[in-house]
């Protein structure tokens, strides 16, 4: 029965089912270690199995009679030659076999809570990632020491070969979990700075590959693992393994080429930081904001409200245009002026106009400084248009926020207008100009010449 998270013993006592639980997994570990052996142990010397083994290894012939599975399992259990084991140990050694396991569990919990306790301090002093190593190390330690204080306990025992042969691997088993199940801990502590790392960043995409670079480094931990007791427990031959899976591995990524493309285009932007969500960009003609990168796309929203979906191989790979990016925003204003308005007006003008920029209204966005450079406005006189005199500003404005930049604009063009309207300075029109009588300003002055009479003498 099990009540509260406990499991009730026949007897009326209760034991943790979290302990049990870390219990099970070794109990069907060492079954299946048992139970492989019947194959992975039949290449031994002397037991069936054996010759075909040597004679696939020589490249000669098997033998023409193979035991069948249930003779192998019949003799396996005969030469691990269990009825001797116990008449040929003495109580003794049993007792030290005993007290060495109990031992290894004793100074397991032992060395799991000094580690845990040594972890959980220095994470409260916010040394996490120091605090994770120790933390991460209980569980493995502990196993390791019972699998020591086992591998001691039974080296006093007379084993059969076979027996001997069987202990060692398991031992070797054992030892193997611990320190793969260790190197799986320590993923997790990568995941630390890792997630330092993108909580400044402002894109998601990278919080996404957190968790895809953990799962990913422990599959690699498992396989390895995998692989190692298979070839170093089990003795099995693993090199046909390895080129089947470099085979489907090469078949998988020549029909996904595309989808890696993609993949690895999404790291390029996370590591090059071309753009980030919310940038405002311009690529291939669209003008619009990101909002969303992805392992396999990029999305942005265009100023005219249009979702472009861009695959993110073929953004990585073209020129990229990022608007939020710049430090500030230049502008060009070209003021035109009447070709009447003689010189000493037009230098008016342009005194007028950067003393208008110097104003305390108007100062501050248009002067800041990149590094040891400053962006102050500019105006001059600058060219002879076929309707007009031009007269250009120039300024940055800084911070470029846009809508403080078109507001700030709007009453600098009023007070411009504002200040050449008092000058008596107008400004010039893309038209042509008639000059007609009557007009004040500009009187039309007519001279006739006539030919001389004919017959007239001078």
């Amino acid at each position: 029965m099990v009540s509260k998270g406990r499991l009730r013993l026949p007897g009326g006592g209760t034991y943790p089912l979290r302990k049990a639980a870390g219990i099970l997994p070794l109990a069907i570990l060492c079954w299946l270690c048992l139970g492989y052996g019947v194959q992975a142990w039949g290449q031994l010397p002397g037991l069936p199995g054996a010759e075909e083994a040597a004679a696939k290894q020589q490249g000669e012939e098997p033998p023409a009679s193979r035991p069948s599975f249930q003779e192998n399992v019949q003799s396996f259990w005969q030469r691990l030659e269990l009825s001797t084991l116990w008449r040929e140990n003495s109580y003794l050694e049993w007792a030290i076999l005993a007290g060495c396991i109990l031992a290894g569990m004793v100074l397991g919990k032992l060395a799991a809570v000094i580690l845990r306790g040594i972890g959980s301090r220095w994470e409260k002093k916010g040394w996490e990632v120091r605090g994770r190593f120790f933390s991460d190390l209980a569980g493995p330690l502990h196993l390791g020491l019972i699998s020591l204080g086992l591998a001691v306990g039974v080296a006093n025992l007379k084993l059969s070969p076979l027996l001997q042969e069987f202990s060692g691997r398991t031992l070797l088993l054992l030892y193997a979990i611990a320190v793969f199940w260790y190197a799986y801990n320590l993923v997790g502590v990568l995941d630390i700075p890792l997630r330092r790392l993108t909580a400044r960043t402002a894109s998601k995409l990278d919080d996404q590959l957190v968790p895809l670079i953990r799962k990913s480094l422990r599959l690699f931990v498992v396989v390895v693992g995998v692989l190692f007791v298979v070839d170093s427990v089990f003795q099995w031959d693993i090199g046909a393994w390895l080129a089947g899976l470099g085979i489907a591995g090469l078949a998988v990524s020549l029909a996904a080429q595309d989808s890696l493309k993609n993949l690895f285009g999404s790291l390029t932007i996370i590591l090059d930081q071309p753009f980030a969500v919310g940038d405002r960009i311009v690529y291939a003609g669209y003008d619009g904001v990101i909002e969303e990168v992805g392992f396999r796309s990029v999305k942005m929203r265009t100023l005219t409200g249009h979702l472009v979906t861009i695959p993110n191989s073929t953004i990585v790979n073209s020129p990229v245009e990022n608007i939020s990016q710049r430090p500030s925003i230049r502008r060009i204003l070209d003021i035109g002026l009447t070709y009447d308005t003689p010189p000493e007006k037009i230098r008016q003008v342009v005194e007028r106009l950067r003393e208008i920029l110097q104003e305390p209204e108007f100062r501050e966005p248009l002067h800041f400084k990149v590094g040891q450079d400053e962006y102050a406005p500019r105006v001059y006189f600058t060219d002879f248009n076929a309707d007009n005199l031009n007269v250009r500003v120039i300024y940055w404005f800084h911070p470029p926020a846009y809508w403080d930049y078109l507001e700030h604009g709007q009453r600098l063009n009023l007070r411009i207008m504002q200040e050449l309207e008092t000058l008596g300075v107008e400004f010039a029109f893309p038209t042509q100009t008639l000059y007609l009588a009557g007009d004040p300003q500009r009187e039309l002055q007519v001279t006739v010449h006539s030919p001389p009479a004919e017959g007239r003498s001078a």
